[in-house]
């Protein structure tokens, strides 16, 4: 199970960071990604890291501004997002890989989600 949160409403240019904390023993071998969905468009790809930690990858629109880590022995991965922009805004999801580690593919397990609203 999968529980995101740290969303709210922040201004442009603003800092948020979301977090997203799994529940179970194999957390810290699971792949991980952060996707977003705004109002009226599909949900897409923003942030990846594999279960070490050691590689991560970034949707060209959040590159140098969105940084992706985890803590395993918090069974947590975070999103931390700076110099945000209106169209940041949406519906953040954390998601789980349980195989190769596949930034844009397949995601086996997904959290709820957590809203973020950047006004400008």
């Amino acid at each position: 199970q999968l529980q995101a949160s740290g969303g709210g409403l922040v201004q442009a240019g603003g800092s948020l960071r979301l977090s997203c904390a799994a529940s179970g023993r194999t957390f810290s071998l699971y792949d991980m990604g952060w996707f977003r969905q705004a109002p009226g468009k599909e949900r897409e790809f923003v942030a990846a890291i594999n279960w070490s930690g050691g590689r991560t990858d970034y949707a060209d629109p959040v590159k140098g501004r969105f940084t992706i880590s985890r803590d395993n022995a918090r069974n947590t991965v975070y999103l931390q997002m700076r110099s945000l922009r209106p169209e940041d805004t949406a519906v953040y999801y954390c998601a789980a890989q349980t195989a190769d580690y596949v930034p844009r593919g397949l995601y086996d397990y997904w959290g709820q989600g957590t809203l973020v609203t950047v006004s400008s």
